[in-house]
């Protein structure tokens, strides 16, 4: 544990909601995928989120619910409330330097070049800083200044909208916000557990409410091992899984132990292990399944054993009960839809906008 990284997350937090509300197809922002991604890299100790908050009263609850501390800048007359956010994140940023020797990371979630000379500060201090941003509205000069920059669109669970092409869908009224939808029965706006409005699509295949255990240890290892680049054992893939969600408990899956899970996702050829630093600590890695064309071809089966075309809402879930550890933004892909048509152009499947059903239907070739 003495080993671990410790990090302090700062939010700049206009800058991202706005940046994801102007470039992202109208989505509201939502840390839940950060908070995973820093999972992996860590442990993160301090959350604090930077903004005058009676403008952005909708997202406080979604915030609170992922334990980050808001930092109120109520904009006065003939005042920048931009400025005076950003001058208080600095300045406790400085001070959590000097005074918290224990912090090892600082991740600075903004777009806004003006913070580069704190990074730069924070690098010269001996810490390790990381970048968030929304890729569209992030200064080219901030990124280069990080150790790791992180963009927010490209990120596991976050599903960008695509845009509404009207010979697709025509007769469709269109979106003003990116986030409605057809009051139909399978594309009914959902709600997510972080309180943001999402497609079906995005709510259904991507942050499906309670993972199954096999997907969810699946994508946690993926992620350690493309960000670590080394080997994984139990013990730190549980602490990880731990991470992203404290309540985590093997005994609610019907085991007795982390390593009786380790056992079962071995036996169904989910994950391998091998000997690992001490007995009772394995290490654990996902099996060598290919790239792309391996993807492609999982598509096409899951998709030819339906009766007839399949859904595109949904059908995320089917590949993953195949494959757990399945990703898009893995294969390097901002979307599940994304995906799709790259497999169509290569003639694994086809794609057809249907309005009765309000979503595209998925069909092997």
């Amino acid at each position: 544990m003495d080993s671990e990284e410790r990090l302090a997350v700062f939010l700049d937090y206009e800058n991202l909601a706005l940046g994801a509300r102007e470039h992202l197809g109208g989505m509201t922002f939502d840390f839940g995928p950060i908070a995973d991604a820093l999972a992996v890299r860590g442990r993160v100790v301090v959350r604090r989120a930077y903004a005058d908050w009676s403008y952005f009263d909708e997202d406080r609850r979604s915030l609170t619910r992922h334990q980050v501390e808001l930092i109120e800048m109520p904009q006065r007359m003939g005042a920048s409330r931009k400025n005076a956010a950003d001058i208080k994140m600095v300045v406790d940023a400085i001070e959590m330097a000097f005074e918290r020797d224990y912090i090892s990371t600082f991740v600075m979630c903004t777009g806004d070049s003006d913070f580069s000379p704190l990074v730069h500060k924070l690098r010269e201090l001996n810490k390790r800083v990381i970048g968030v941003g929304v890729e569209n509205s992030t200064s080219r000069l901030l990124p280069p200044a990080c150790d790791e920059f992180l963009f927010y669109d490209r990120l596991e669970g976050v599903e960008v909208p695509d845009e509404i092409e009207p010979e697709e869908r025509p007769g469709r009224r269109q979106r003003t916000s990116g986030e409605n939808l057809p009051a139909t029965p399978e594309s009914t706006v959902e709600p997510t557990t972080s309180g943001r409005t999402v497609e079906p699509e995005a709510a259904r295949t991507d942050e499906p409410s309670g993972p199954d255990l096999e997907v969810l240890v699946a994508q946690t290892l993926a992620s350690l091992e493309s960000s670590s680049g080394s080997t994984v054992t139990a013990s730190v893939l549980k602490r990880t899984l731990l991470r992203k969600d404290p309540t985590f408990n093997e005994s609610d899956h019907g085991f007795r132990t982390f390593g009786e899970v380790i056992k079962d996702l071995a036996a169904r050829g989910i994950v391998e292990t091998s000997p690992g630093p001490s007995a009772g600590d394995p290490q654990v890695f996902l099996p060598e399944h290919g790239e792309r064309e391996s993807a492609f071809a999982l598509l096409r089966d899951v998709v030819a054993t339906g009766d007839g075309p399949a859904a595109l809402s949904g059908l995320k879930n089917l590949l993953r009960k195949r494959r757990p550890e399945f990703s898009d933004k893995g294969l390097g892909f901002r979307n599940f839809l994304q995906f799709c048509r790259a497999a169509e152009t290569d003639g694994v499947v086809t794609l057809r906008w249907d309005d009765e059903a309000g979503d595209y239907l998925v069909t092997a070739t």
